[in-house]
């Protein structure tokens, strides 16, 4: 039993997407850790370029929504909000982050299996990057992630909680999770570039230098992998701008002085 799921209950196998498909996703994947900016004429061009891969637009769309993938802006988003929830105002704007609990972010990555996928979700504190909780889910819907945020809610409660406006976050469950701990409610732009930089970065770290490196049969190896790394990142991977401590270290301590 790992993070309150029963990892024997999950074996995700994709039925209904072709193995082709699956390399795709994992080269649009990798792609998108480096160049999140790129729209689908940019990722086209690059995979008839540098793969070979002649794709359409519409294909890369259906891919990346599947992977729970969407293009970052380097300047807000003007597309229209989704009128289906509640729009929260974006609370991060121009405010100093001095002290662990008082901002947690959370997202949602793709991590690629060996015919098939699953979906890894992190909850982070700012201040200190330190990885609260995380859970792994087969499918994109809400359940795992409220799961996971009640988890972390038994650990500590912060002040503010930001998300994107995806539907994970958006879900009754979530927001009423968050209302009944009296946690302000903060979602950024849709797509909109350095909102969730530090979570961006965490997923970058974890796939270069964990999830890339194996080919994973399950939805078991996924976690034990993710386990490893987990502790590995809050308790002895440094930082350098924490001037070589850890995230664990800024944590606790500083959590102790306030």
């Amino acid at each position: 039993m790992l993070l309150g799921l029963s990892v024997s209950s999950y074996y995700y196998k994709a039925s209904s997407i072709s193995a082709e498909d699956e390399r795709l996703m994992t080269l649009l994947d990798e792609h998108y850790l480096q160049y999140p900016c790129e729209g689908k004429i940019k990722r086209a061009q690059w995979l008839s370029k540098e793969v070979g891969y002649t794709v359409g637009r519409r294909r890369i769309k259906r891919l990346m929504e599947v992977m729970g993938l969407e293009t970052v802006y380097p300047k807000p988003n003007t597309s229209v909000p989704n009128k289906e929830h509640t729009v929260y105002p974006y609370l991060l704007r121009d405010i100093d982050i001095t002290k662990p609990d008082q901002v947690w972010a959370a997202d949602i990555t793709y991590v690629r299996m060996k015919g098939g996928h699953v979906y890894l979700l992190a909850i982070m504190d700012w201040y200190s990057r330190y990885v609260v909780q995380w859970a792994v889910s087969p499918t994109l819907e809400a359940e795992f992630c409220v799961e996971a945020l009640r988890n972390a809610l038994l650990k500590g409660r912060c002040e503010i909680f930001n998300t994107d406006q995806g539907s994970q976050f958006t879900s009754s469950d979530w927001i009423n999770t968050l209302k009944t701990h009296r946690i302000s409610i903060s979602m950024d732009g849709r797509g909109r570039y350095l909102d969730n930089i530090f979570i961006e970065r965490l997923w970058r770290s974890v796939k270069q230098e964990k999830l890339y490196r194996y080919s994973f049969e399950s939805i078991e190896e996924v976690e034990l992998a993710l386990c490893e790394y987990f502790d590995y990142y809050n308790h002895r991977r440094p930082h350098q701008s924490f001037r070589y401590f850890t995230p664990a270290d800024m944590y606790f301590q500083h959590r102790k002085k306030t």
